[in-house]
């Protein structure tokens, strides 16, 4: 498969995946990309987070967190604010205030959290 051909395809996914209303036809698009062999990268996470804030899915969304920061994804402010939405939507009001602080805390838009999460 050519470069051209897997960027395309990972781009379409990014869009039909930032599409979903709810987390779980999101995560279902992202597993078959994965499926798929395809690279997940932060846009993917962010579209992906993005969906579950729609829905008010934060259990779903701080899982895509948590796995953005084991496989050293890199996070940026959006990461943190579509964790933070799902958070408030879901009334996990701590939690939501974890991800409002450490965009605060953030003077480059690129964030590299630590071990500490919500």
């Amino acid at each position: 498969m050519s470069q051209g051909k897997v960027e395309s395809d990972a781009i379409a996914f990014n869009a039909a995946i930032s599409a979903c209303e709810q987390g779980e036809k999101a995560l279902r698009l992202f597993g078959i990309m994965t499926q798929s062999r395809l690279e997940s990268s932060t846009i993917t996470f962010n579209c992906a987070m993005g969906a579950c804030e729609k829905g008010g899915e934060w259990e779903k969304a701080l899982h895509l967190f948590s796995v953005m920061t084991e496989i050293q994804v890199e996070c940026y402010t959006i990461t943190l604010s579509a964790a933070m939405g799902a958070c408030e939507k879901g009334g996990e009001r701590e939690k939501a205030l974890y991800f409002s602080n450490a965009i605060a805390q953030s003077k480059t838009g690129l964030l590299f959290l630590g071990t500490g999460s919500p």
